[in-house]
């Protein structure tokens, strides 16, 4: 079989799951992830037969795909900021949105003048740990400290920590119950703020394959863990200092509340899709 009679056979599995388009994008992702083919080499190599061991392994890619998998976590890996991150089912596979929430935080640092000096920065919720190492990147001079509940996660985050050759000082931490130590520059986070009530909105390969803990607040009140960041910060966070929050898009306004009496500046603002998506401020 030829890839593109195969790329036929895969896209007619996926009917049901993928459009066309994103079918055809997911076969390039497993095709070059074996072969480390460019999208052009793959585009040559249509008419070539696929090999048994290739052929045997994109079959097992696709077996899992339309089970509903996330493509990210049957590779074990995925791009994000332009770094390769490991994946697995215990940490969030990173979203778009999380990239615009820490191009603002570097903007914002570079800004404040505060990448002049040691900044002590703190990651609450870390997961995968793609916020901390793309910060400590940023500003190698900088003290990266990261909290997560599970430690399962804070394996995955260790691990990528090693592979992107950084030192993040991972806390393994009920933030919600333990008292916070230290003040720091910058804080940020992208907490579990999906309502219980929204459980229904969420897509079943998400609710699925990732973790609940990372997706769902672990009460009723979507606000618990803003709550508390809002109070570490009178106590926690540097004068002049910087937060950076990803929220959940329908609490936009009731989460600004909570940090415009603690903070001298608080900002509400929209991702790229339109939503209300990020609440940054200043001390």
């Amino acid at each position: 079989m030829t890839y593109s009679q195969y790329k036929i056979h895969f896209k007619k599995q996926l009917l049901s799951i993928y459009d066309d388009s994103e079918s055809s994008r997911l076969f390039d992702v497993f095709v070059q992830h074996l072969t480390g083919w460019n999208s052009i080499e793959i585009r040559n190599a249509r008419d070539e037969d696929v090999t048994e061991n290739i052929e045997e392994k994109l079959n097992s890619f696709l077996s899992e795909l339309t089970t509903g998998k996330p493509y990210q976590q049957i590779l074990g890996e995925t791009e994000f900021y332009g770094l390769k991150f490991f994946v697995d089912e215990h940490v969030l596979i990173p979203r778009p949105e999380t990239e615009e929430l820490l191009e603002l935080a570097i903007d914002k640092i570079n800004k404040s003048g505060s990448h002049n000096k040691d900044l002590k920065i703190l990651d609450i919720g870390t997961g995968s740990a793609i916020i901390p190492i793309v910060l400590k990147k940023r500003f190698p001079d900088a003290e990266v400290s990261a909290i997560d509940f599970s430690e399962n996660a804070l394996k995955t985050a260790q691990r990528n920590a090693d592979f992107q050759q950084v030192e993040i000082n991972f806390i393994h931490q009920d933030y919600l119950k333990a008292n916070l130590t230290g003040v720091y520059d910058v804080i940020i986070s992208n907490p579990p703020y999906i309502g219980i009530e929204e459980e229904g909105e969420i897509a079943d390969s998400v609710k699925e394959f990732e973790p609940k803990m990372a997706l769902f607040s672990p009460t009723s009140n979507a606000l618990i863990f803003y709550e508390k960041i809002a109070e570490d910060c009178k106590s926690h966070l540097n004068e002049n200092g910087l937060v950076f929050l990803e929220i959940n898009q329908k609490l936009g306004k009731e989460t600004l509340e909570l940090f415009t009496n603690v903070l001298s500046e608080a900002e509400l603002m929209r991702d790229l899709s339109g939503n209300e998506r990020i609440v940054w401020g200043r001390k």
